[in-house]
């Protein structure tokens, strides 16, 4: 059984982390698995989106605590070792974000720590109500600092803030309310609303949503006038693209576009 599933329909590739046994954790083989997983949609021309979902009750329950228990063992007490697994949690999550593709997390059950930050890192996402979020490792004496880059630039300070140092959880509706997720579903129809928002996505330009998701994320890190000139820069670029020449005249003769890709 694959810790790590992958069943693609149509343009839709749907990511199911298999280890419900542990929620889900991201052990050093979850971790492994994913980036493998990453770097081959990288290349993928036939996926345009990503569905990353969770198998049995829970999303995702954070880094496997058990593993770094073990990991304290070594002479330096575990400090190569957690700074190597942290570097490659980060490796993974930065992965996501500089996917061509989006990617929607499809959440459920619990989404804790590192299993919260992987929310906050996919583009978007879709939970059933009744889901937890939380960044508690605090209530281990843990504080969430690598959770928190993610956490933080996704939902208000000061909120972020209270979630990470008293190690409480936010319901579905209160993650949504502060735009950690999209929005929440009844459960029954949490997969169906998943591939809806993975299909409308597909159904799009590929090469104008690739070009359009790097420039998100990299308009974010600039000043206004930097913001403004990058992206002026990147629209023209896509202006000149063939298939994008092909879609303005769909709609101006009132067609469907006869796209190449």
């Amino acid at each position: 059984m694959a810790i790590l599933e992958r069943n693609d329909t149509g343009a839709v590739a749907r990511l199911t982390m298999n280890a419900p046994e542990r929620l889900n954790a991201l052990s050093e083989e979850m971790l492994e698995a994913l980036q493998a997983e990453l770097d081959a949609l990288r290349d993928d021309r036939t996926i345009r989106a990503v569905i990353l979902a969770g198998a049995g009750k829970a999303f995702c329950a954070g880094h496997d605590l058990k593993q770094m228990t073990a990991g304290r063992q070594s002479e330096d007490g575990g400090k190569a070792y957690f700074q190597d697994l942290f570097a490659r949690c980060a490796q993974m999550m930065m992965s996501i974000q500089s996917l061509p593709q989006p990617v929607i997390a499809q959440v459920h059950g619990i989404a804790t720590a590192a299993g919260c930050q992987l929310v906050a890192t996919c583009d978007m996402a879709i939970a059933a109500e009744g889901t937890r979020f939380g960044v508690n490792g605090v209530n281990i004496g843990l504080f969430c600092s690598t959770p928190m880059v993610a956490l933080s630039r996704n939902i208000p300070r000061k909120q972020a803030f209270e979630m990470l140092t008293t190690g409480t959880f936010i319901s579905a509706e209160r993650a949504a309310e502060l735009g950690l997720i999209n929005r929440a579903v009844p459960e029954m129809l949490l997969e169906h609303e998943a591939d809806t928002l993975a299909e409308l996505v597909a159904s799009k330009l590929g090469a104008a949503v690739k070009i359009g998701k790097e420039a998100f994320y990299q308009q974010l890190q600039m000043p206004l006038d930097q913001a403004y000139a990058y992206t002026g820069d990147v629209m023209a670029q896509n202006m000149l693209h063939r298939d994008t020449e092909e879609g303005i005249s769909a709609f101006i003769e009132k067609r469907p576009p006869n796209w190449t890709q």
